[in-house]
C-alpha cells in the first residue's frame, strides 16, 4: 500500500509542476520557494500543539488548493504560484511518508509514526 500512495503522490507532484510549467515564472522559482513550507515547523519552537497547527496549516492540500483557485479566479499569478508550490511540496513530503501532525509530537502523523 505505501507504494501505490507514494505513487499517487508523484502523480500530484507532477500535476503540480505541470501546473507551474503554466504560469509566467522561471523554473528557478520552483526551485528556491519549494521547501518554504517547511517554515510552517517553526511552531514547534513554541510547543508540539503550536508547532502541530502550523506545519499543517502549511500542508494541507485542501488550503493549496483553494489560494490557487482564489489566484485562477482573480487571475493573479503570485496566488496560483503560491497555490502551486504548496499543493506540489505537500505532495513531496507525502512520497516521503511525512503526513499531517498530531498534537502529540513530530513524528506522529496521519500516515503512521516517522521512522517505524
Amino acid at each position: 500500500m505505501k507504494i501505490t500512495l507514494a505513487l499517487e503522490e508523484l502523480a500530484m507532484l507532477m500535476l503540480g509542476i505541470f501546473v507551474f510549467s503554466q504560469l509566467d515564472f522561471a523554473w528557478w522559482w520552483f526551485l528556491v520557494l519549494f521547501f518554504t513550507p517547511d517554515f510552517g515547523m517553526l511552531g514547534y519552537l513554541f510547543n508540539t500543539k503550536i508547532g502541530a497547527f502550523t506545519y499543517n496549516l502549511f500542508h494541507h492540500r485542501g488550503l493549496a488548493i483553494l489560494i490557487w483557485i482564489l489566484g485562477f479566479y482573480l487571475q493573479n499569478e503570485v496566488f496560483q504560484l503560491i497555490g502551486v508550490i504548496l499543493f506540489s511540496h505537500v505532495a513531496f513530503d507525502r512520497i516521503l511518508g511525512y503526513g499531517l501532525k498530531y498534537e502529540k509530537g513530530f513524528k506522529f502523523t496521519h500516515l503512521g509514526e516517522i521512522g517505524n
